[in-house]
């Protein structure tokens, strides 16, 4: 019974993931009130629950410090980077008003473009906040990575799709009286707990690339300046800086449970050195 409340043990640090998801997705509510902040709130919420979601809050990390130091550090190229999906969104918005009205026929095609136009974003969409909290990229590099990386992951991105639907419908489409009850959950861990559990298909999609979680292998704070899908003559050129082994274009390989576990021991080990 005593191993039950053991700090170290798996019913401890489950209740130390969900105190800090609560944390980071009411903290993550709090600077989302200026409409433009919300971008570097996004990066910020992904970039805390990856890490939870690689384990490495227990090797010296805190969430709540990635959480702030990533809001801080990523606020100009997020807020760009929302301010075109807001754009996009816009667009999307006008298109509806312009082709619903429409009838037959040409009606008809034009609404089938609308669904496949709100498709085509979400699929970007899902991965850019994901790709900006990893990676320091240029925006069209952003933009590029994320449609490129949703198709090539796509079971993995139908399922990150599948989560905050999922939960939309059950707090306010089971319940359409419970307003305030949906308010609350969402207040209080809904944004964190989608963000913690799609974490887990956005680092499954990243493997796909080679791309594990981690610090750099040369140990330097140097970051990602390239495009994660790059050609054998991009690599020749350098156009891209490794981080750990991505640059192999064979996104469709096998996972290797045995180079993954060797990165992660060498991630600890590095940070056990560090400190």
């Amino acid at each position: 019974m005593s191993g039950l409340f053991d700090p170290n043990g798996p019913l401890m640090s489950g209740l130390r993931k969900m105190a800090d998801v609560i944390l980071c997705n009411i903290l993550f509510c709090l600077v989302c009130c200026p409409i433009v902040t919300i971008g570097a709130a996004l990066t910020a919420l992904h970039a805390s629950m990856q890490l939870l979601v690689a384990d490495l809050d227990e090797e010296g990390d805190s969430a709540i410090r990635t959480f702030i130091s990533t809001f801080r550090k990523n606020f100009v190229p997020s807020t760009a980077l929302w301010m075109v999906t807001l754009a996009m969104i816009a667009f999307l918005i006008v298109y509806h008003q312009i082709v619903w009205p429409m009838e037959g026929m040409m009606g008809r095609v034009y609404r089938i473009t609308f669904f496949i136009l709100v498709l085509v974003f979400l699929f970007g969409f899902q991965y850019f906040f994901p790709i900006q909290a990893r990676f320091q990229l240029r925006l069209r590099d952003v933009l590029k990575n994320s449609w490129l990386l949703s198709i090539a992951a796509a079971p993995w991105t139908l399922l990150s799709l599948v989560v905050p639907a999922a939960l939309v419908y059950v707090t306010v489409f089971m319940n359409p009286e419970g307003f305030q009850m949906a308010v609350f959950i969402w207040v209080v861990g809904g944004f964190g707990v989608v963000t913690y559990l799609d974490s887990f298909f956005f680092l499954r999609a990243f493997r796909k690339q080679g791309v594990f979680y981690g610090i750099l292998e040369d140990d330097s704070e140097e970051r990602t300046e390239g495009a994660l899908f790059t050609d054998e003559q991009h690599q020749k050129e350098d156009l891209m800086v490794q981080e750990s082994s991505f640059s192999d274009p064979d996104w469709n390989r096998k996972e290797n449970p045995e180079e993954e576990e060797r990165h992660r021991q060498w991630v600890r080990d590095t940070r056990g050195r560090r400190r």
